[in-house]
Formats: structure tokens, sequence, C-alpha cells
């Protein structure tokens, strides 16, 4: 199955945030009240689902938007010590190249998106929908299908968090995991993926099939 429409989520898929997570995670649970985790839980958390790790370490769902706002006002100040994955930014370059349509949804502001991908990479991408609850994906995954007119079937949104698959199903699109990111395979694997990646190399056979850029219908 080909794609001609990747949507990627940014946290975890394409850039690697996690250390800046987990260097800042204590510093907002103290100040919004939920239990702080050592390196030994957070690794062991990788195997849980959103829910589950709000129900371990103590955050209500009303305090989601609030922390998640502070995690977002924190990189903004720090974006420049965020990378994204090694091999990401060929791989959009390749992809685009060979006439696959880019865009990304994402929990994060699209300022933060903007400037970890750079100008470059920022410009390679058709639709930005960003700043919504982890759990509000799939509203704004059928919005950037339905502006990019391509049929559902040729759509997949890429992500690293059960979270993803769920919204991907909800809007009615495959589902492509990643193994580099937040969540472990084993755990991803529970939502059913249509497709798995083991690198970012693995994202360029979704260009396999695709027809030359020049050639693509609506390109």
């Amino acid at each position: 199955m080909s794609y001609r429409l990747a949507i990627f989520d940014f946290d975890g898929t394409l850039a690697d945030s996690w250390p800046f997570f987990m260097s800042v995670f204590n510093e907002i649970a103290d100040q919004h009240g939920f239990r702080r985790v050592d390196a030994a839980q957070a690794e062991q958390l990788r195997h849980y689902g959103p829910r589950d790790i709000m129900r371990h370490v103590g955050m209500p769902a009303w305090k989601l938007p609030i922390a998640s706002r502070s995690f977002i006002d924190r990189m903004r100040g720090a974006t420049g010590r965020i990378a994204l994955f090694d091999g990401i930014a060929h791989t959009l370059r390749e992809l685009d190249r060979n006439g696959v349509r880019l865009a990304v949804v994402s929990s994060n502001a699209e300022d933060n998106v903007r400037h970890v991908l750079g100008p470059e990479l920022a410009g390679l991408m058709g639709q930005y929908e960003c700043g919504m609850s982890i759990f509000g994906k799939a509203a704004r995954i059928r919005k950037v299908v339905r502006r990019a007119t391509v049929p559902a079937i040729e759509a997949l949104y890429v992500g690293d968090q059960t979270t993803d698959g769920d919204a991907a199903r909800r809007a009615g699109i495959a589902f492509g995991a990643v193994g580099w990111g937040y969540a472990s395979m084993e755990a991803l694997r529970r939502v059913a993926p249509e497709r798995e990646f083991g690198t970012p190399a693995d994202l360029l056979s979704l260009a396999s099939q695709t027809c030359p850029p020049r050639n693509c219908p609506d390109a």
C-alpha cells in the first residue's frame, strides 16, 4: 500500500524531545501537584498508554491541558536544545521529492514545531494543525485529509503513542507506528498499526510506489 499523504506527529516522531521532556517533568509535576518520576520509572512508563501514565503520576484529566502548556512554554525557550532524530531531515526531503504530501498534527505549538524543523523542512509541510490535546487529534487529522483532497485510504498518520493510533482510527485513516519515540513498539502494537517503522529510513518506503512528483494528481 502506498500513501499520497503522510501526516506526522512531532514529539517523539520527528523530534527527539524526550530528554528535554524528562529534564522538566519533575519541575512541572511540582508546579501542578502530581507525582515525580525517576529515570527507572520513566523507562517503565514507555510501556503504558497516556491515560495509564496519568493515573500512575496522579494527574487528573483536567490538569493535562495546563501541564501541557507548561511544557510547551518551557520548550519555547529551549528549541535549540532539541534535535530531529537522525535521518528525519533526509527522509522528509526524499518523501517530498517523490511526491508524498507532508503535514504535521501535533499537540505541541506550531512555532515550536517550526523552530525545531528549521525553515527548509518547515516549508515542506503543506499543513500544520497544532496545539490540541493529545486526545483531540482525530478532528485535526480529518481536517488535514479533507483539505488535501486525498482519499482517506491514501493517507497515513505517523506517530509514537497509542493515542496517535486511536486518533488515526477515529479519523478513518491508517496508522504508522515508529519504534524510536516515547512508547515501545510492544505498546504500539496494541492498537494494530497498519505500518511499523524501525528507523527513520524505513519511512522512505512510503514513497516507493508513488508516482514522480510532476505526474502526481493534485501535486
